[in-house]
């Protein structure tokens, strides 16, 4: 069991200071099959003796309840909790498979000022757009969010799934001190371009799914072993014959683990972490999600595991490898617009 706090570093050249790792809450609600509600508030707890200061969640988890799950343990840890959410995907009450992007700046003042209610806090730390709309001018999004920091709304900006050009274009209205998109040794179309754009602006990049939704632990080899209602039953690269496909590109990462008595978890996270010195970025804060304070441990022990060159040489062949796309539908993601 892990008992050391992580470090910290800066989310951006005007950021919040954060740990190293964060939380990702997503799974706190929904998405992944059944929660235990007490085990996963006994998770953010452990998670800040740890070090872990930047909890992440979205309006759109459990249509809001994740935010109301986790208000409590943010109200009463407030000096301490770098607290980020996003806007951005609209669902329907009566319609569980209804998706719609927003980003006009009417539904933004409606969106923020719906998460602070049920987070119950009078300011957002960093408050991201979760999805790009291209029919909506960035300038006018992103002018939006501005205005949300000067009312005392919000104290900085984040935006997810955007392209290198899309980045600069919104920093040209107000500083972005977080980048959050998929990046994993099994996704890597974020370097593309976002990340050189994110290194000239002295943006901090705050991957999500950093284990490959679990893939990556090498926990299910197949999205057929998981329970209804776990969404990854739907992603291209966990079924079938891609799924067989990938877990073979696990070879490395656990040869790798096994050198270090390490996890196959933490193996993926140090690769992750170590991208910031790779890239020469200001700061990499992956947010691996978990439920349980086992994985949490396990994952903040990540922190401490350094990986060699020849390691990362072993590792960096395996994105190129991948069978199958991030999601079945990929084009509300940056990769579309590149």
């Amino acid at each position: 069991m892990s008992s050391n706090v992580i470090p910290t570093t800066t989310l951006g050249t005007d950021g919040p200071v954060v740990g190293v790792q964060g939380l990702g809450c997503m799974g706190m609600s929904e998405f992944y099959g059944e929660t235990d509600t007490t085990e996963a508030l006994a998770t953010l707890e452990r998670a800040l003796e740890l070090g872990v200061t930047l909890f992440d969640t979205a309006d759109i988890y459990g249509s809001g309840h994740n935010e109301e799950l986790i208000g409590p343990f943010v109200r009463a840890n407030r000096d301490k909790v770098v607290l980020a959410t996003k806007f951005a995907i609209e669902r329907r009450a009566d319609d569980p498979t209804y998706r719609a992007v927003r980003n006009d700046p009417a539904y933004i003042r409606q969106a923020v000022d719906a998460s602070l209610r049920r987070l119950g806090v009078d300011v957002i730390d960093l408050y991201y757009m979760h999805r790009r709309d291209p029919q909506v001018p960035l300038a006018e999004s992103v002018g939006a969010m501005a205005e949300l920091v000067t009312a005392g709304k919000v104290r900085h900006l984040g935006l997810s799934e955007v392209t290198g050009a899309e980045l600069r274009e919104a920093h040209a209205v107000h500083p972005i001190s977080a980048l959050q998109s998929e990046w994993s040794l099994f996704s890597r179309d974020v370097e593309l371009s976002a990340v050189p754009a994110a290194v000239e602006l002295g943006t901090a990049v705050v991957p999500y799914s950093p284990l490959g939704r679990g893939f990556l632990t090498g926990s299910f080899a197949n999205a057929s072993e998981l329970g209804q209602g776990d969404f990854r039953n739907s992603q291209p690269r966990f079924t079938g014959d891609n799924a067989a496909r990938n877990a073979a590109l696990l070879v490395p990462v656990q040869k790798i683990a096994a050198a270090h008595g390490a996890t196959p978890a933490q193996v993926a996270l140090a690769w992750v972490q170590q991208r910031a010195e790779v890239h020469g970025l200001t700061a990499v804060v992956p947010i691996p999600g978990t439920r349980r304070r086992t994985r949490l441990e396990e994952n903040t022990g990540a922190t401490a595991l350094r990986l060699s060159a020849e390691e990362l040489a072993l590792l960096e062949p395996i994105a190129a490898q991948v069978a199958g796309d991030r999601y079945p539908d990929m084009s509300s993601t940056s990769a579309a617009r590149e």
